[in-house]
């Protein structure tokens, strides 16, 4: 039974006649919605762990992304935020200037970074939108991808 069909049927059992089952037909239903919060709460956990592990692996894969680009990758603080706060990570691929921002937990993965004030990119290169990131990267990887099968040998025979 659908969730809104389940609450419709237990609000129709509550606004019936409040005769001697009444009592006992609350309890009942307060032990219903116990349940589904307990079995809500393990879904928002559940999610909740997924998210910290796909957020560990993000940072884990920027890292070594920085680690690729050595000579343009930088970590500066974000414009937008104070001391300790979130920081960007920027760095050129394709000729063209990405950025990410970081979390202050996820700092000591860019130690191999180099750190410098915000005003090491000029403020006409300010991050280009997202869709338009992702869309580079799409076409970035496709070219390394044919570049690398043109110029690797062909296996001996």
């Amino acid at each position: 039974m659908p969730p809104t069909l389940h609450r419709l049927h237990r609000l129709r059992r509550l606004l019936r006649g409040r005769g001697t089952g009444s009592r006992h037909r609350l309890a009942r239903d307060l032990d219903d919605c116990r349940r589904d919060l307990a079995r809500w709460q393990r879904h928002a956990d559940s999610y909740e762990r997924e998210l910290t592990r796909m957020s560990r692996e993000r940072a884990d894969l920027l890292a070594w992304l920085a680690a690729l680009h050595p000579s343009s990758a930088v970590v500066t603080p974000a414009a937008d935020t104070g001391p300790g706060g979130t920081h960007l990570l920027r760095l050129m691929a394709g000729e063209r200037l990405l950025s990410w921002r970081l979390p202050p937990a996820d700092l000591p993965l860019f130690a191999h970074v180099r750190h410098a004030e915000p005003t090491v990119v000029p403020p006409q290169r300010e991050g280009p939108r997202i869709p338009d990131q992702a869309a580079h990267i799409r076409h970035h990887t496709r070219l390394l991808a044919l570049e690398e099968a043109l110029f690797t040998p062909p296996p001996d025979p």
